[in-house]
């Protein structure tokens, strides 16, 4: 089971790395994690998913607040959420292909941000399962590069 966890921080030298030290030190694998400023200078959010069964998520919950720098701490399933992950990716486009892709591209409101002989530059923002299924139909026409945020996400 995949957990979604929203961590608020101090915004300090060394927090993201005392963090992550306590997953590796204590066994846990972390997902995905996004580290970004709040509304206030001082604080940052951090956004983890950890895979585990509840057992495994009371652990974690504990180890992190046993951080000085940790503020507080929302089991975002609980209430239930709202999440995006960014992604970027360049995929082979010749001429024959782009119509295809532009259509893909349509249905998901990805947009392509970047045009060569080659290939297409595309940025697509969405849940989790939308960018999957987009990557899933757009992966046979051949990807250069690909580059993920991980989820983001706020309480609703």
């Amino acid at each position: 089971m995949r957990h979604t966890l929203s961590v608020l921080v101090e915004n300090r030298f060394g927090v993201l790395a005392r963090v992550a030290g306590m997953f590796s030190g204590r066994g846990f694998n972390i997902d995905t994690l996004n580290v970004g400023p709040t509304g206030n200078p001082k604080h940052s959010r951090m956004t983890i998913v950890v895979r585990g069964d509840d057992k495994v998520l009371d652990q974690v919950t504990k180890q992190l607040y046993k951080l000085v720098d940790v503020i507080d701490i929302q089991d975002l399933g609980d209430a239930g959420f709202i999440d995006r992950e960014l992604v970027l990716l360049k995929v082979k486009a010749g001429p024959k292909e782009r119509s295809e892709i532009i259509q893909i591209c349509e249905l998901f409101h990805a947009e392509i941000i970047d045009v060569s002989h080659e290939h297409l530059t595309i940025e697509i923002t969405s849940e989790e399962e939308n960018v999957g299924k987009f990557l899933s139909l757009i992966e046979p026409f051949g990807l250069f590069d690909l580059a993920r945020t991980g989820k983001i996400a706020l309480p609703r």
